[in-house]
């Protein structure tokens, strides 16, 4: 259940619970991701993600989002389209 890596995350926001991810593949709402890092490993269907500050329904290659996510992240995990 890997999936394919589509970006990594370069910052966390805890006190929102939003992940900024910088992208290396496509990505469009209603994908399920995976985030892998030490000590945690979950998925999430995408319902909202930003570009810029701007809601957006899909992102591109080279675009660094921000999501909401449901749990805490670390700088560096790995996300994977699944």
């Amino acid at each position: 259940m890997e999936g394919q890596e589509i970006g990594r995350v370069f910052n966390f926001f805890e006190r929102i619970g939003v992940a900024a991810v910088e992208l290396t593949g496509n990505i469009k709402l209603g994908d399920t991701l995976r985030f892998v890092g030490t000590g945690y490993d979950f998925t999430q269907v995408i319902d909202s993600m930003q570009v810029e500050g701007k809601n957006v329904a899909s992102a591109k290659k080279g675009d660094r989002i921000g999501m909401k996510i449901c749990d805490k992240i670390n700088k560096g995990a790995k996300v994977y389209r699944v």
